[in-house]
């Protein structure tokens, strides 16, 4: 580079100063250097032509000063760095900050400075979600926010243990108190994700603890008693404020403390035109209740007192006072001020507006009040003073000479003016009491000791500069000049440091101190010193010390800062250092001295309010500096400090603060001056750059080294500008070489230890070297391209030629061949037909004679076969009448033999018949008649039963009939459709006569199939109503089985069978009970539950016990062994019953072949007795149940805790009862408790399993949660399955202990448990689901942003917008910590398990769906905050990750866990589109129809431009920024509503599950000795 002139060339855009835009941007048309002559030819925007002729050494010696600031490049002039820009000069921040306004951004970086333009508008920029995704992050990881520096000074504060302050300044409406109010939201609300136990107990609606509540509340009280309306301004702070925000050893905030400075006092009194007072009295008026209203003699209308009414305004569009007023109490009620108290405050706002409305009239020698004043009666009645004395002292003054006190009165103004003192100092003294209250609520001393580290949030006024300023500004501009001086010092010292640090050859750096500016104002015999001095001077004027002024300072040192006006002799002007500032010296002293009378003071301090004394008597602490005494004047009082020093003190105590902590800065912008949304004025915002510093910051920052690159960046960036062979991993090298390369100044840049700095202007022309060099790499690129392109066509056209000439030559040969095929054809056609014609002659020949021949051999046959037929006839006639004869000879004989055995049988029968009628009128034969009665109902009973298992056996098999019939009809359509479809084929000639074959052979062989299918299902159909005629014949025989048996009744002997009577009555009981047993919907006893499928009992044998128990001791009937059927005979129809049971197994029903252990069937006879020889386990099932130690040991430690979970498998998946068997085995057990009248031992049983399920569910976490937690879930949700089963039994009046002959069973008990039990398990379930779905949540938020938006799967898109090419020659490629497998994985875990456990469909699809919307939620928040991410490289990426999530899903059967992708989706078509013209802006707007305005404007403007791509024009990103604006829609939110870890959402508990038999699986590595035993005996 020869010169920094070789930077303009042809086409480079420049600045030039404009009146109204402040700069106008202009090209460089021609630039001619004739020897030392240089002439520069601009055409503006307008067209306006702008010449710059000059020579070089001019340029030299003015170091370049005459030449036009460079424009930055499209690229850069919207980046969210001021000191990233290429060229760092005036116009290019004014630029740059405008850009970003316009596009909706509002905040910017200026190094450590943070610029915030107000939006004049509600901006979506600040929900919890915001700020949640701010938590963590490293300023500049995310886009430019004022969350980023709250966070970047919290991290400070935690890793540098120091203290922290935060300056928010700017002019009056440039959003000071806003940012403010949002820091202090954020400190208050942010969840540190770093922390590992978040110990503060939060609010469950605001999420902030109690603490952190009572701080955010002191910004409505605040506002309401030191915010005012003002022309600039709705919510205009009239005070500076300074909160300490207290923080612990945790980190938690623990208090805070609150600092006010110079409070308005003269806006009680005096509102200029348009403005208000504060707003507390508007809301005062219009928010009380009407009986607090007529106590305190207010009004609804504001107009009605005389200190609200003065600007003309008394409501501010879009507020509502009345609300704001009941913000306030809620407010005044959180930091601990009691209703009574706050009605005391308001008491005396009150008495202040009605002390206004006193009205002073003139007389002759001064001024007088009358004493039937309303507004004297009133204030004095609200502030309990005596009325005379304070109307009196108001029209009255007392003079002290020597020891005489003179008395004169008061002209109106003056007395004007002491009423009005009053009430300055009564409100000001209670602002300061509510700043106290507010201080030692949040501040304790417990507190202070406590405190760890603090940050400071500083909200203070802005520099001013109005037509009229007086002592207030005068007082607001020397803390502003205070506060640049120390941002001066702070950006010189980071400055400096960085340099040191780096150890590069550096000089020092000169910047404008504003010292001598200060000590102007606060120096021994500065302004303010001389202004304290009048002050206490008798008889002084504003005049006399403004003259005293003139003399003081009309000296050289103090020209360049102390200036007297030229018009004016009651004024002065001192340059500031962003504006040169008149002063009206009007009312100075008297605003300086902040005087009340004495007699006013002693009035008030003997009121009778004792919360106004309260109020005067409370001094802040640090209100006033150190006075020293008189000791030998002890009597008289100190003297009373001025306003001036008292703020003079408060400023330096504050700036001692500052200096101690580590500074953050925050420079508020008003972009306009008439608060209307997105307009910018850039004179008046250029106004407000210089006064806040930024651009005093970028001087000092441009007078050394503003731009810093580390050597990978720098490598990365400019690799180009040297051949590959000089490319190797040592960046600091490869940096070297690049700048000896392509900077021949040496003093242009320094190296540094790990970064490159270079003076202003450098950069530009790096990048113009690495234009020029991609420049000529993508014409070498084009002219090989274009080369190659010419090669293909020659070989193309080259190839066709050849095509041609042999399509030509083909032709030629077809033709040929044609004609020989003709030939040859018309030879073949002539030999057919030839042979054609004697092959029809031999033929016609042949047939004539064959047809002789059968005429002839006809008629012999003929005659054959009559002869034949004749002699057949004849013999047919002799054998019927030969059989006739011998029929008739048979019956004959027949019919007198059975009339022989008719007579002889009538004789024997009726011998009998005389034998029966004796032997009926015997005992012994109704006995036997009894016998046949007993043994006719036990056969009427078996074959009842027997009929019922069989017409349930035909049911099941025609419900498998028709579920043939269902699969035969289903295959009839497929063959049906098929056939069709070959039917529709072969119509087609488009096959050959070898596939037509193959296909009709095909078709025969299908209809074949249909014959034979609507044959079978002909049968099926025959069957069935062969079943089902069956299966009504069977019930008509059990019918008719009743009947008879109903008819069988015995005659009743009185005297031979009284005990043959109650073995009848016995006996129908147990038939009674059979009966009833059978109607009931219990399972029959012949069928037994094994791998959740009904078997017959009979394919198992049973074997005898091994050990028999001995009978009872009142048993009476005999033991009956299983070989002793046979031997002995039935006694009664009990002992057949038994016997026929014994002899057929088939019928007793076996236990589970879980168990060795078999039972015998229990039979009770009449009065509960046992029959010898059967088991009863009864006595054995409640001593297991009464052994509450060893059940909880196996249930709860066993089962539960120590429980080994089976592994999920898709492949080989367990059976349920492996699943299940832990809620089988507790119901089971539970049942067993309810059987035998164990009510309350279950109740417990369940509180415990249930209490120890859910603590055991707990313990897990991350991916060793993913197994329990399906699990038990799918166990609980068995054992709710079991309590609504139990719940349905109860309501239908069925009593599980009907059967046993336990403890005595409670039915109230037993419906209250089994209600408990239910809602409890209800909630168990649902317990668990979220504490499961907040462990995988957890889980998996980790791997969201890593694997769907940092990880690149997809081959040939893959980018790194920090790592370019030359990335893999210095750090080597870097892999996020998790990649789409992983998440995959992860998914697949999650469904396997579930899949496995048996959980629900219903469940399943909660759980993924919500799994799924933390995926889509998170990484489209992600995407939006990250601008680096923002291209269409990574869009592909993104969209290719999110396929295969959308396959993962298909192929699961979850197509509806999609839907929680679409944003992201379409957020990834968005980068991917065209974004040229308007037309593609309103295509990207119908694709993305489901993203709001501002998501579409965000992802726009966060689209990152590659190398090769054209930045998007500024006109696009203004259309899509006036959408947000037009759209006026509150749901239009920037991001997604997320959720957090801990919060599911609503899980709808899935129906029951059909409840199964009592299951008796236990692992055989179980060792459950007393529930196998229980489960062997229940079964």
């Amino acid at each position: 580079m020869a010169n920094t002139l070789d930077v303009y060339g042809k086409g480079t855009t420049v600045w030039f100063p404009d009146e109204h835009e402040g700069w106008k941007s202009a090209h460089l048309v021609s630039k001619e250097e004739t020897g030392d002559n240089v002439k520069l030819t601009f055409l503006s925007e307008n067209g306006k032509e702008i010449v710059i002729a000059t020579t070089i050494d001019k340029l030299q010696k003015s170091n370049y000063a005459e030449l036009p600031p460079l424009r930055n490049p499209p690229l850069l002039e919207a980046s969210d760095d001021l000191t990233s820009l290429s060229y760092l000069n005036e116009p290019a921040v004014l630029h740059t900050i405008k850009t970003r306004y316009l596009q909706h951004n509002i905040y910017t970086y200026s190094g450590i400075v943070l610029i915030a333009a107000n939006p004049f508008s509600p901006v979506s920029l600040y929900s919890q979600d915001i700020i949640n995704a701010y938590s963590g992050k490293r300023r500049g990881e995310l886009e430019p926010h004022v969350f980023a520096i709250a966070e970047d000074a919290y991290r400070c504060m935690l890793r540098e243990k120091n203290n922290q302050t935060i300056v928010v300044s700017g002019e009056s409406g440039a959003g000071k108190t806003a940012s403010a109010k949002f820091i202090m939201r954020y400190f208050a609300s942010v969840d540190d994700k770093e922390k590992p136990l978040n110990t503060k107990k939060a609010n469950a609606n605001s999420g902030m603890s109690e603490v952190e509540e009572q701080i955010m509340a002191t910004n409505p009280i605040m506002e309401s008693f030191g915010n005012a309306k003002t022309t600039r301004n709705d919510n205009s702070s009239r005070f500076g404020k300074y909160l300490e925000i207290q923080f612990d050893k945790e980190q938690n905030i623990i208090g805070a403390k609150i600092r006010t400075y110079l409070l308005e006092r003269s806006r009680l009194v005096y509102q200029p035109e348009n403005e208000r007072n504060y707003h507390i009295f508007y809301q005062l008026c219009a928010g009380a209740p009407p009986s607090e209203r007529k106590s305190l003699e207010l009004d609804e209308d504001y107009r009605k007192f005389y200190y609200l009414r003065q600007g003309g305004v008394g409501t501010i569009p879009g507020v509502n006072d009345a609300q704001e007023f009941e913000l306030t109490r809620k407010a005044l009620s959180t930091i601990g001020i009691e209703i009574q108290v706050q009605w005391h405050i308001f008491r005396i706002c009150a008495a202040l507006l009605h002390i206004g409305n006193i009205i002073v009239t003139s007389t002759r020698s001064g001024s007088v009040i009358s004493e039937t004043d309303p507004s004297l009666i009133t204030a004095t009645k609200l502030l309990g003073i005596d009325l005379s004395n304070f109307r009196q002292w108001i029209v009255k003054k007392r003079i002290v000479v020597g020891r005489e006190k003179i008395e004169s009165n008061l002209d109106v103004a003056n007395a004007t003016v002491v009423r009005d003192s009053v009430a300055k100092y009564i409100y000001a003294n209670l602002f300061d009491w509510l700043v106290s209250v507010t201080n030692e609520s949040l501040s304790g001393e417990e507190i202070t000791r406590n405190t760890q580290n603090f940050i400071g949030v500083l909200d203070i006024y802005g520099f001013e500069h109005f037509k009229k300023n007086s002592f207030e500004q005068f007082c607001i501009n020397y803390a502003n000049e205070k506060l640049q001086q120390q941002f001066n010092q702070h950006v010189f010292k980071l400055e400096q440091e960085e340099y040191v640090r780096e150890k590069i050859n550096w000089t020092f750096i000169d910047f404008s101190d504003n010292q001598p500016c200060i000590d102007l104002i606060e120096g021994k015999l500065g302004i303010l010193s001389i202004l304290d001095e009048e002050s206490r001077r008798p008889g002084s004027t504003d005049e006399t010390w403004c003259n005293k002024l003139y003399d003081n300072f009309n000296k050289p040192e103090y020209k360049q800062f102390f200036k007297k006006p030229r018009f004016s002799n009651v004024a002065f002007t001192i340059s500031h250092y962003a504006h040169d500032v008149t002063y009206e010296v009007e009312n100075f002293l008297e605003k300086n001295k902040d005087t009340v009378p004495e007699e006013h003071l002693t009035l008030l301090r003997n009121t009778e309010f004792e919360f106004l004394d309260e109020v005067l008597n409370k001094v802040p602490p640090a209100a006033s500096p150190t006075t020293k005494s008189d000791s030998k004047r002890a009597s008289m009082s100190v003297k009373k400090p001025t306003l001036g020093s008292i703020f003079k003190v408060s400023l330096i105590n504050l700036m001692e603060t500052i200096n101690s902590t580590n500074v953050h800065y925050i420079r508020c912008i008003k972009p306009n001056e008439v608060k209307i949304a997105w307009v910018f004025e850039p004179q008046m915002v250029l106004g407000q750059l210089r006064a806040c510093g930024v651009l005093e910051t970028i001087r000092i920052s441009c007078a050394g080294y503003p731009s810093r690159w580390t050597f990978d960046e720098f490598v990365q960036r400019y690799y180009m500008l040297v051949r590959s062979t000089h490319w190797s991993p040592d960046s600091k090298k490869l940096c070297t070489i690049i700048l000896d390369a392509s900077i021949k100044l040496p003093d242009k840049y320094q190296i540094g230890i790990t970064k490159i700095f270079f003076r202003a202007g450098m950069l530009a022309y790096l990048e113009k070297l690495r234009l020029d060099r991609l420049n000529d790499c993508v014409t070498l690129m084009q002219k090989n391209m274009l080369r190659h392109m010419y090669q293909k066509r020659y070989a193309i056209i080259k190839t066709s030629t050849v095509k041609v000439q042999n399509l030509i030559r083909s032709r030629q040969a077809k033709r040929k061949l044609k004609h020989l095929r003709e030939n040859k054809a018309a030879v073949s056609i002539q030999k057919y037909w030839r042979g054609y014609i004697q092959r029809k002659k031999y033929t016609r020949a042949k047939k004539s004679i064959s047809k002789l021949q059968i005429v002839a051999r006809s008629v012999v046959a003929r005659n054959k076969f009559q002869i034949l037929r004749r002699n057949a006839a004849a013999i047919k006639i002799q054998s019927v009448y030969r059989g006739w004869l011998a029929r008739r000879e048979y019956k004959k004989t027949l019919k007198l033999i059975v009339f022989m055995q008719s007579c002889l049988r009538r004789r024997l029968a009726r011998a009998e018949l005389k034998k029966l009628k004796i032997e009926a009128r015997s005992v012994t034969h109704f006995q036997e008649k009894s016998f046949k009665l007993e043994k006719m109902i036990v056969e009427l009973t078996q074959n009842f039963e027997r009929e019922t298992q069989e017409n349930k056996a035909l049911k099941v098999k025609i419900t498998t009939l028709e579920g043939q019939i269902k699969s035969w009809v289903e295959r009839f359509g497929i063959l049906e459709t098929e056939s069709k479809r070959i039917k529709n084929e072969t119509k087609t000639s488009t096959v050959s006569l070898d596939e037509f074959n193959s296909m009709f052979k095909e078709k025969e062989i299908l209809e074949t199939r249909y014959r034979s299918s609507l044959e079978s299902i002909k049968k099926q159909d025959t069957e069935i109503q062969n079943l089902i005629s069956e299966v009504s014949k069977k019930d008509d025989e059990i019918s008719r089985l009743r009947a008879s048996a109903a008819k069988w009744k015995g005659a009743e002997d009185p005297a031979n069978v009284l005990q043959l009577k109650q073995e009848i009555i016995n006996l129908k009981e147990q038939l009674t009970k059979t009966m009833s047993g059978a109607s009931n919907a219990a399972p029959p006893p012949t069928h037994r539950p094994e791998n959740g499928y009904l078997t017959t009992a009979g394919q198992a044998t049973l074997k005898p016990p091994a050990q028999k128990r001995k009978p009872r001791r009142h048993s009476s009937v005999e033991s009956w062994g299983p070989n002793e059927v046979v031997k002995r005979k039935p006694k009664t129809s009990i002992d057949l019953v038994m016997a026929e049971a014994k002899s057929k197994p088939g019928v007793i029903r076996p236990a589970s072949a879980s168990y060795a252990q078999m039972n015998i069937p229990r039979i009770r006879a009449h009065g509960g007795r046992i029959l010898p020889g059967v088991d009863e386990p009864e006595e054995e099932i409640m001593k297991i149940l009464e052994d509450d130690e060893a059940l909880d040991e196996e249930v709860i430690n066993r089962l539960i805790k120590d429980l080994k979970i089976p592994l999920p498998s898709l492949q080989n998946p367990p059976s349920a009862k492996e699943i299940l068997f832990p809620s089988r085995l507790i119901c089971l057990l539970a049942k067993q408790m309810w059987k035998f009248g164990f009510i309350k031992e279950s109740e417990r049983l369940f509180a415990n399993v249930m209490k120890t399920i859910q603590e055991h569910v707990m313990e897990f976490e991350g991916d060793d949660a993913v197994l329990p937690g399906a699990f038990w879930l799918s166990n609980v949700h068995e054992l709710l399955s079991f309590s609504n089963s139990a719940e349905k039994d109860m309501l239908r009046g069925v009593n599980p202990a009907a059967d046993s002959s336990g403890k005595n069973f409670e039915w109230r008990d037993y419906e209250r448990l089994v209600s408990i039990v239910k809602h409890d398990l209800e909630s168990l379930e649902y317990n668990i689901y979220h504490t499961w779905m907040k462990e995988l949540k957890k889980r998996l938020y980790k791997m969201v942003i890593p694997a769907v938006i940092e990880s690149q799967s997809l081959p040939g898109f893959i980018t790194n917008e920090s790592n370019r090419f030359i990335a893999k020659f210095i750090t080597g490629p870097t892999a996020p910590a998790f990649s789409m497998d992983d998440l995959l994985n992860f998914l697949n875990k999650v469904w396997k398990a579930m899949k496995s456990y048996y959980v629900e469909m219903s469940v399943m699809q909660q759980v993924i769906t919500e799994l799924l919307k933390l995926v889509g939620v998170t990484s489209f928040n992600e995407l939006l905050m990250r601008r680096n991410f923002c291209s269409w490289k990574r869009a592909m990426q993104i969209q290719y990750n999110m396929t295969r999530i959308e396959e993962w899903c298909k192929s699961h059967e979850m197509p509806e866990g999609t839907l929680q992708l679409e944003h992201l989706m379409q957020a990834t078509k968005l980068l991917q589109l065209k974004k040229a013209t308007l037309g593609d802006i309103e295509i990207i707007y119908d694709v993305c129809w489901l993203l709001t305005p501002t998501q579409i404007q965000k992802l726009i403007s966060h689209y990152f431009v590659a190398d090769y791509e054209n930045p998007i024009s500024p006109e696009i990103l203004k259309a899509v920024a006036s959408r947000v604006s037009a759209s006026n829609n509150k749901s239009d939110s920037l991001l997604l509503d997320t959720t957090p870890l801990e919060d599911s959402g609503p899980f709808e508990v899935p129906l029951p599950r059909e409840v199964h038999p009592p299951e008796n699986y236990v692992p055989s590595w179980l060792n459950l000795i007393h529930i196998k035993r229980l489960g062997s005996l229940a079964v």
